[in-house]
């Protein structure tokens, strides 16, 4: 039958990861100036732009742990290299800042450092290369989940919305709720379910029942179960939470281990039932891309009150007919 996946604690929670905005141009040390705007003309000039004006630095070099940039049409490997993070190996991309000798890193790993990962030198105060930051706006980037089979090449402004959907993204434990920070392809996510995640009863069927128990604990609690028909694999998650302060609420969804192309292949229904009542919530899955969090913060599921639960609730235990469908 269900579990809760937490009874009396934090039941799933959506954290937001921000950076912070850098400015400032010009530099220090007029050498390294000068020897940065020489090598951004160098680049420029590769890249068949013409010669930038203003400050610039010459770009780290790194070893292309990156998959080859050959696929790009018309745009040397060697170009597009220039713009690797020494620390993570994905690009630097604007805005571009430089340490004081002219190295590169990119923003995500510059908020980590405390120090150039290439010269050991100070990052502050911050200099903006603007030249470097013009030849990156003639160039395509290909997404960082190239290796795992995205064939896609994007311009710097549309790169970081796409990974952010790209469907060759590696996959993380769909389970709410849990501590379990494990990542993987999609392949390995059912095995990986029942290795470490063996209290999750699978139904098979396209008709089943999700019996949720003690829908009565306090606190934020997560019910889950696994439904298994049309050869896929389906989680169905009842949580309770507050999402808005003092009005606890409960929220059913269903998700599918799978992409999201595949889910759009799918439609179910969660049916409340008792008493001569009747509650209905007819949706297509979502991927297990999207998560639980994304369904709740957008009430794209069923959403209803602890009195309406206590409604179709017998002796504390919920029961929610499931059902799937081909489309």
């Amino acid at each position: 039958m269900s579990r809760p996946s937490s009874a009396g604690g934090g039941g799933l929670g959506a954290g937001k990861a921000g950076g912070g905005k850098h400015g400032g141009s010009g530099s220090t040390a007029s050498a390294a100036a000068a020897a940065a705007a020489a090598a951004a003309a160098a680049v420029a000039a590769a890249a068949g732009v013409g010669s930038v004006p203003g400050s610039g630095s010459a770009a780290a070099s790194s070893s292309g742990s990156l998959p080859p940039v050959a696929a790009l049409p018309g745009q040397p490997p060697e170009l597009t290299a220039l713009f690797e993070c020494p620390v993570c190996f994905d690009y630097v991309l604007p805005p571009i800042l430089q340490c004081q000798a002219g190295h590169l890193v990119c923003n995500p790993c510059r908020q980590k450092l405390s120090c150039c990962p290439t010269c050991r030198g100070p990052l502050s105060p911050s200099i903006r290369n603007l030249a470097m930051e013009k030849v990156a706006s003639t160039l395509p980037f290909p997404c960082k989940y190239s290796g795992s089979g995205c064939l896609l090449v994007l311009h710097h402004s549309q790169k970081a919305d796409h990974e952010e959907l790209c469907e060759f993204r590696p996959y993380t434990c769909p389970c709410p709720g849990a501590t379990c920070k494990w990542a993987g392809p999609l392949e390995a996510v059912m095995p990986h379910l029942m290795h470490t995640h063996k209290s999750i009863t699978t139904l098979q069927g396209e008709d089943i029942v999700f019996l949720a128990t003690d829908i009565s604990l306090p606190g934020a609690v997560d019910w889950v179960m696994m439904q298994s028909c049309f050869s896929h694999h389906f989680m169905l998650v009842l949580e309770k939470q507050e999402k808005f302060e003092g009005h606890q609420q409960f929220f059913a969804v269903v998700l599918l281990i799978g992409a999201r192309k595949q889910a759009q292949n799918f439609a179910y229904r969660l049916e409340l039932n008792g008493n001569r009542r009747r509650l209905t919530w007819e949706a297509t899955p979502r991927s297990i891309h999207d998560g639980v969090a994304a369904a709740i913060l957008n009430s794209d599921c069923l959403v209803f009150d602890t009195s309406v639960a206590h409604l179709f609730a017998d002796n504390g235990n919920l029961g929610i007919n499931v059902t799937i469908s081909m489309c």
